[in-house]
């Protein structure tokens, strides 16, 4: 059931982007869902790509790509709702930077299946 929210964005970004408003945007989103992401299982982070060439290697192109990995057990409709709520968080957040420049945005959403292993005693303090 955990969600993992994994940001990675393009170094050429780190002047324009507050990467905090952007994590505690999608953050939010995801903390509006405890019916189905447990609050004490959320985790967002993101992580600069230092090497990267994107479209014709000639502009100062820049991305934003979002991963949401989730455990199984929620409906086509969850997964859509909190999909479109969260690269909606995305486009509000970098909505200046995508008028100044060119950059692609983008959200995935995948199911962990077979292989994962974790314990957390921080879903015990939302109980």
């Amino acid at each position: 059931m955990v969600p993992h929210l994994i940001i990675e964005y393009t170094k050429n970004l780190e002047q324009d982007l507050n990467i905090n408003d952007l994590l505690k945007a999608m953050h939010a989103e995801l903390a509006k869902r405890t019916d189905i992401f447990p609050l004490g299982g959320i985790r967002v982070r993101a992580y600069p790509a230092e090497n990267y060439i994107i479209a014709d290697g000639q502009e100062e192109d820049a991305f934003i790509h979002a991963a949401l990995k989730i455990g199984g057990g929620r409906s086509d409709a969850e997964k859509n709702d909190a999909g479109k709520a969260l690269f909606a968080a995305m486009t509000k957040t970098c909505q200046a930077i995508y008028e100044q420049r060119y950059l692609g945005l983008s959200l995935e959403i995948s199911e962990f299946t077979h292989g994962t292993y974790k314990k957390n005693n921080i879903h015990a303090r939302f109980s």
